[in-house]
């Protein structure tokens, strides 16, 4: 508790000092309640990251390559193996790629994990989201049940086996 001495008896002069002391224990309880109120508002999900590695992938005739890019103006590009093609065409072929695979199998029955074709998506690393999920999307529609993500590994990762 602070205790202000005034002038001496007779002169009538303004006091100039400033206490300070409610100043600081506001500042105190402000900061009492910020570190109790801190902690309480961040939350985080506990979340593990997958470690990344380098699996070489098995290219097999009936895979479908798949390259997507962002075209700088908000679109996007699609490339089947090495042509481009609209939404349309992408999902006309794999329609007509899973048919004939079907067709080459001897019908929907023979059909196994092994004969079943996967599509394989190259995104560049700066091609919007939108365009990545378009194409799964597609691919999903057309009746490919395995999407695969071709990325290039990190420098000096081991091969896993």
């Amino acid at each position: 508790m602070a205790v202000t001495v005034g002038p001496a008896e007779g002169e009538e002069e303004a006091l100039s000092d400033i206490n300070v002391v409610p100043l600081a224990d506001v500042m105190l309880v402000l900061l009492i309640i910020f570190l109790i109120t801190v902690p309480v508002v961040i939350q985080t999900v506990p979340v593990k990251l997958p470690n990344v590695s380098y699996e070489p992938t098995t290219t097999k005739p009936e895979n479908v390559s798949l390259s997507v890019r962002g075209d700088g103006k908000g679109g996007c590009e699609v490339y089947w193996n090495l042509q481009k093609v609209n939404s349309k065409d992408l999902l006309d072929r794999a329609v007509k790629k899973l048919k004939d695979q079907i067709a080459k199998v001897g019908g929907v029955e023979n059909l196994t994990e092994e004969t079943m074709p996967e599509a394989h998506i190259r995104g560049d690393i700066n091609t919007p989201y939108k365009c990545i999920g378009a194409a799964i999307i597609t691919m999903q529609q057309a009746g490919f049940a395995r999407i695969g993500f071709i990325s290039e590994p990190p420098p000096n990762a081991g091969v896993r086996m």
